[in-house]
């Protein structure tokens, strides 16, 4: 597989520097010529001709016009998780609750920093605001000049512009350099990069809200007033929403079950007439959405089947007809023959859309990869060295014997124990390979693998998660268990102390994939006394022992497989906060394969 091969573009002529056409337009789906496109997590379109990729954990590539790629790196303690946009700006999060902005100007105040006005693209600036008045922030949405975070859990904050009164605060106009408290109880945000306003869900389940401009009906209240507070939705409950955006005239969103409703501005709405409440899109009705990209005055939805459909601003899409007028209704769009190829691979099709032009990509995203990279970085919870003296590298032994089927003394005297011993960027270079598949210089990977004697290059049976998922039949080497409380019935209360009521039943695991995979798990090692070199560790999570061994094997294999409806009742059920309650990464994967064991087993 080519590695410039998984990113397409449609759109404007403005967009050709990012590919080999020479045409002034792109009417149809355009391999672009950026590299190693595979490795993308996420792209996020600014307005005007750039965009922000989010390729490792801490890396940015910023493509502009007229200009080389731009690289950026958070500091090495700092992982991403999302990344937001709005004109000229864009917001990073990071896992550890902290803020970060890249920005080429700050005309509307959007930048929370002090001295913003000299923001440029050459850097990016940490947010000190939120440490500061002490608030962790849970996620970030960014609307047109105005940024919406959501800290300390619940605790939502806005700043920016305040045109059409777009930040809920009780005024209209004026600008908010810094973040103000709006309202607590809030659990999801949504808004979009083109938009005078956000909606937003509390812990109510039926209430949706919203506020800011109004004029077109797109905030789904039923008038057309602006709402400078926050203002109850008609007819949609927040509790059903899995994704809603908003463009400039019209908002669109996506259900729990996938279905597809819009209001507003009726040329960009799908819907061809003026609604002022959520409607359902006739030519949507019998899909299933996914995915939503939105913007000023276009749309795009994926369903699950990957057939995608466009609307709006539909020059930039390439349809399979074009009798609907002004392409205002929802319309099927060619994908590139590379992506029919590959959907019915593990590879997920991903979507996004800008003012001038739509990209199209493969996610290949592993979670499983992600996790091992963090535990490699962290330097935390290694079993032993390998290296010369002086340049030891602290790593996780039955990973390395895994990925490489030699001991830990074989590979120590192979590398090291020679005349010429390979340096510590060498050995970097191989331990990127042992913990995530990365092959980050080919020549240098080469010479150890042939010090090892190992085939190079590495064949497609011997992959990061091919190893992992073998690693998970091999219970000799386990060196870990987890213990699960069993309650005997038997046991008479009056005369066994509490302590001798509860049994225990053991899971055997390696240590290095709890540490990797869950944040429970590295939490509850971190309280372990080191000196005690204990190889158990307690669940106090009342789940049974049926679903923890699930939970295990899929950090193994990133599956969940079963075989009986009775066992899929009592998985779904338990583990249906398994990503929040063992602090998962892979939040999307797992909670797709929990939806496919429903649809299996025809479970509500």
């Amino acid at each position: 597989m080519s590695n410039s091969s998984s990113l397409y573009l449609t759109g404007k002529k403005e967009f050709n520097f990012l590919t080999q056409e020479k045409n002034n337009n792109l009417p149809k789906w355009t391999q672009s010529s950026i590299k190693k496109t595979q490795t993308i997590k996420k792209l996020v379109c600014g307005d005007g001709l750039h965009f922000l990729v989010w390729k490792k954990p801490n890396k940015l590539e910023l493509y502009e016009k007229d200009n080389e790629k731009r690289k950026y790196q958070l500091p090495k303690n700092e992982t991403i998780k999302d990344i937001v946009s709005s004109r000229y700006t864009y917001l990073i999060l990071t896992e550890s609750g902290k803020v970060w902005s890249l920005a080429k100007s700050n005309r509307y105040k959007v930048v929370p920093l002090l001295d913003a006005d000299q923001s440029t693209f050459e850097e990016i600036r940490y947010v000190t605001f939120f440490e500061e008045k002490k608030l962790f922030v849970n996620s970030v949405i960014m609307g047109l000049a105005s940024g919406y975070y959501l800290c300390n859990g619940d605790q939502l904050y806005a700043s920016g512009s305040n045109g059409q009164g777009r930040l809920g605060i009780g005024k209209y106009g004026g600008q908010v350099p810094m973040p103000v408290y709006v309202q607590d109880k809030v659990t999801k945000i949504f808004a979009g990069n083109s938009a005078f306003g956000f909606f937003f869900t509390t812990n109510n389940p039926d209430l949706l809200y919203a506020c800011g401009n109004n004029l077109y009906g797109q905030l789904g209240i039923g008038s057309i007033f602006a709402q400078i507070t926050p203002t109850a939705v008609k007819n949609i409950k927040g509790s059903e929403i899995l994704t809603l955006g908003l463009g400039r005239l019209h908002s669109i969103l996506i259900t729990n079950e996938g279905q597809t409703f819009s209001c507003g501005h009726r040329r960009i709405n799908g819907l061809g007439v003026e609604k002022l409440i959520f409607t359902l899109i006739p030519q949507l009705k019998e899909k299933k959405a996914v995915q939503l990209a939105i913007e000023f005055k276009g749309n795009l939805v994926l369903t699950d089947q990957n057939e995608l459909y466009g609307w709006g601003f539909c020059r930039l899409y390439p349809t399979y007809e074009s009798k609907n007028e002004n392409n205002k209704l929802p319309t099927k769009i060619k994908l590139p023959s590379y992506f029919t190829n590959y959907l019915e691979s593990k590879d997920q099709v991903r979507i996004a859309c800008g003012t001038r032009v739509c990209f199209l990509y493969l996610d290949f995203k592993n979670t499983l990869s992600q996790d091992l990279r963090i535990l490699l970085e962290s330097k935390k919870f290694c079993d032993c060295e390998i290296g010369t003296m002086g340049n030891q590298i602290p790593v996780h032994k039955d990973l390395v014997e895994c990925r490489t089927k030699l001991t830990i003394d074989q590979i120590q005297n192979k590398l090291f124990g020679g005349e010429k011993p390979i340096n510590k960027e060498q050995t970097l270079s191989f331990l990127k390979w042992t913990y995530y598949d990365e092959i980050s210089d080919l020549e240098k990977l080469e010479q150890t693998f042939n010090l090892l004697e190992l085939t190079f290059p590495p064949s497609v049976d011997n992959t990061l998660e091919k190893d992992i998922a073998q690693l998970y039949q091999d219970d000799d080497s386990k060196d870990f268990k987890i213990l699960v409380t069993i309650e005997d019935e038997d046991l008479d209360e009056e005369e066994e102390d509490e302590d001798e009521k509860a049994n225990y039943e053991e899971i055997p695991v390696h240590k290095f994939i709890l540490l990797a995979r869950s944040g429970l798990f590295r939490a509850m090692f971190d309280y372990v006394n080191e000196k005690d070199n204990t190889n158990k560790i307690q669940d106090y999570t009342n789940k049974s022992i049926e679903s923890l061994e699930i939970l295990i094997k899929y950090f193994y294999t990133n599956s969940i497989e079963l075989t009986s409806e009775k066992d899929a009742e009592l998985i779904v059920d338990e583990l249906s906060d398994a990503v929040e309650y063992y602090q998962l990464n892979d939040q999307c994967n797992f909670e797709n394969e929990l939806l496919k064991i429903k649809k299996q087993f025809e479970l509500n």
